[in-house]
C-alpha cells in the first residue's frame, strides 16, 4: 500500500507497522519536477486507472509528499519507537531528510548508477 501523497494514510501506515511489530518505515522522498519532464508519458502499467491521460510529472506530483508532512511524519514515527527512513531521489529531498535528522539514507536500486546523487549523499556525513 502506498500512502498517495497523503499524510493521514501515511500515519494509519505508520500505526500498522508498528502494530504489526515492525521496526522501521520507509518512505521515498522526491521532487516530481527533478525526476520527469513537463510531456514524459507514464508506463503502460502507470496508466491503469480513471487517471491514464496524466503525464509521469502530474502522476508523480500527487505523491509528493511536502517537506512539512514528511518531518510531521518522521516525528509520528519517532512517537511510536520507530525508525523514520526515505530514500531520497534528488539531492534537495536528501537535505530535506537531513533537516529532519533520518539515521540512515536507502538508496532506490533504481539509483545505484546515479552518481551525482550518491555523491551528493555521501557527503552528508557519517550516515
Amino acid at each position: 500500500m502506498n500512502h498517495n501523497g497523503d499524510p493521514r494514510l501515511a500515519e494509519r501506515l505508520i500505526q500498522a507497522a508498528r502494530d504489526g511489530g515492525a521496526d522501521a518505515v520507509k518512505f521515498q522522498s522526491f521532487r516530481a519536477e527533478d525526476l520527469a519532464t513537463p510531456g514524459a508519458a507514464k508506463a503502460g502499467y502507470q496508466k491503469r486507472g480513471k487517471r491514464d491521460q496524466e503525464t509521469q510529472r502530474g502522476m508523480l506530483r500527487s505523491l509528493e509528499m511536502a517537506g512539512d508532512d514528511l518531518e510531521h511524519l518522521a516525528e509520528y514515527a519517532r512517537e511510536r519507537g520507530l525508525i523514520f527512513l526515505s530514500s531520497p531521489f534528488d539531492a534537495e529531498s536528501a537535505d530535506s531528510l537531513e533537516r529532519i535528522g533520518v539515521p540512515a539514507y536507502k538508496v532506490a536500486s533504481g539509483e545505484l548508477t546515479n552518481t551525482p546523487l550518491l555523491r551528493h549523499i555521501a557527503g552528508r556525513g557519517n550516515r
